[in-house]
């Protein structure tokens, strides 16, 4: 294959990749956007999970009650995870991606093909399953001991004390590592064998380094439990810096700058 139409098949591999992309972020997206704007019902006509139809108050005005969830809530709940962890995550390993595409059209070229793009993506997919199914577990715990509120999340005291966990945990050597394996996509391939053939092999190359991904950012997840976790504001405000965490060079400057912030802010909230 001559060096010119091995090029053009580069760029249309990294098109076809970058498209795909954006369409899954712009559904995923366009689904929580929709759920943050119907919060008071359920696809099946219920009410969202933890709450309940308007009741009197102590002071006589309406107000929502908390009622338990039912095994269909904790299913709407995961998925509204799930999906919100699409939205917020794909566009921060997009650069992984065009990297995986780029080098599997140049190793088909020379007759040594490995696994298609979309299994090494299935990989990421189900390490951020794994994280919804623990985040919607923690959400369910959390509402049922009456300290998380769908709509305003966690109460001061235990919002400043998350607020500061999250915080150290930014400037940890963990997080480090977590990060820096996310900067350096290549690295971390050769680091664990190079290129898989075989579609399994492909989708555990996918499930390690997404499993660094949420090294990287479940803390600043936690952040939703705090300010509400159907927030767009802060969905988008901590997407964002995911994206910028990952592909700025002195990231940990920038990881260390938001530890102090957000400690600072929960010893605010604390006093």
């Amino acid at each position: 294959m001559s060096a010119t139409r091995l090029e053009l098949l580069l760029k249309r591999d990294r098109a076809v990749v970058l498209a795909a992309i954006v369409a899954i972020v712009a559904l995923a997206w366009a689904y929580v956007a929709w759920l943050a704007a119907n919060m008071g019902a359920a696809p099946s006509g219920t009410d969202m999970p933890g709450m309940d139809m308007p009741g009197m108050d102590m002071g006589g005005t309406l107000a929502p009650a908390l009622r338990g969830w039912s095994v269909g809530d904790f299913a709407f709940m995961f998925a509204m995870w799930a999906i919100m962890m699409i939205g917020m995550m794909l566009p921060s390993v997009a650069p992984m991606l065009l990297v995986y595409a780029g080098v599997g059209r140049q190793a088909g070229s020379q007759g040594k093909p490995f696994a298609a793009t979309a299994w090494f993506a299935a990989g990421y997919l189900l390490a951020w399953v794994a994280f919804s199914m623990i985040a919607t577990s923690a959400q369910w715990m959390l509402e049922s001991v009456l300290l998380l509120t769908p709509m305003t999340g966690l109460g001061t005291r235990i919002g400043g004390v998350v607020l500061i966990a999250a915080g150290i945990y930014q400037c940890t050597p963990l997080k480090d590592v977590c990060l820096s394996t996310c900067q350096s996509p290549m690295q971390f391939i050769m680091r664990h064998g190079g290129f898989r053939s075989d579609p399994r092999s492909a989708i555990n190359l996918g499930v390690e380094h997404g499993t660094y991904c949420i090294g990287c950012c479940w803390a600043l997840m936690a952040i939703l439990f705090v300010v509400g976790i159907m927030n767009l504001l802060w969905v988008a405000a901590i997407a964002a810096f995911i994206l910028l965490e990952k592909i700025i060079v002195p990231g940990r400057l920038l990881s260390r700058a938001a530890g102090a912030v957000l400690i600072g802010a929960g010893v605010w909230m604390l006093l």
